[in-house]
């Protein structure tokens, strides 16, 4: 249990620039994710301020613990963890997904929180992917 504990705080301890950089592009990501299941009616978040507690502080942190590992790693650690997310969210009404949604026309109501999960662990890969280019790009020279 030490050598998880070891390994999860060695993962965590990383530039603050670096998680501030993911808060920004997570939180706008985010935004614009939930503006856009609302504007074409698929889902979205009861309140939006669940952006921050749902991007911020549950993504941003397994980000951080799946940085360095294969893609296909990081879509399947990230795939447990948006199942988890995404039954949650359905379960205890705090996401809200609109009826006959395209989702639902297209895989069937009963697939929906599983395709949405199967779409949102793309986030983990391609989101540490995004972050490492934009911070390496801010802050590359000031590092030299």
């Amino acid at each position: 249990m030490n050598a998880l504990k070891e390994w999860i705080l060695l993962k965590l301890t990383v530039d603050k620039r670096l998680i501030a950089v993911y808060c920004v592009i997570y939180f706008s990501w985010g935004m614009l994710m939930n503006w856009f299941g609302a504007e074409v009616e698929i889902a979205k978040f009861t309140y939006w301020w669940q952006v921050i507690t749902c991007y911020i502080f549950y993504m941003v942190p397994i980000s951080l613990l799946l940085r360095g590992l294969p893609f296909h790693a990081q879509y399947a650690y990230g795939l447990v963890a948006m199942c988890l997310l995404e039954f949650g969210g359905y379960a205890f009404g705090t996401s809200y997904a609109y009826p006959n949604n395209l989702l639902d026309q297209f895989f069937n109501e009963r697939n929906f929180s599983l395709a949405m999960a199967l779409f949102f662990a793309l986030y983990f890969p391609l989101g540490n992917w995004g972050v490492g280019k934009v911070y390496r790009f801010l802050f590359k020279k000031q590092d030299k």
